[in-house]
């Protein structure tokens, strides 16, 4: 009898004894986390039939796919949008007003 080990168990005795290592201290049992890592909310955004407000509901989810730190750019862009929406709607002429009548005041 010879008192050497076959070459083909020691790889699996060290596999198993690695593995084993790494599940008793988790380092391999779970995934990498990383809290800083870009997630979405998963928010719904439901359309409002403004093709101009919508397009803007659906650059906020560009913010899904950055680092914190991005977000402040798209957010600044949707406000811009916004306002700028808004403003469109006081510069529409709206109907003409109805002539006043003289001696009559509004």
């Amino acid at each position: 009898m010879s008192d050497t080990v076959p070459e083909t168990q020691i790889p699996v005795a060290q596999a198993q004894a690695e593995t084993a290592a790494e599940d008793a201290t988790g380092l391999a049992a779970e995934p990498e986390y990383d809290p800083a890592a870009p997630a979405p909310l998963n928010v719904p955004r439901v359309p409002t039939g403004d093709a101009g407000v919508d397009a803007q509901l659906e650059r906020l989810g560009d913010a899904d796919h950055l680092a914190t730190d991005g977000h402040l750019e798209v957010y600044e862009d949707v406000h811009r949008g916004l306002r700028d929406a808004l403003t469109a709607l006081d510069a529409r002429p709206g109907p003409p007003a109805p002539p006043s009548m003289p001696g009559m005041r509004s």
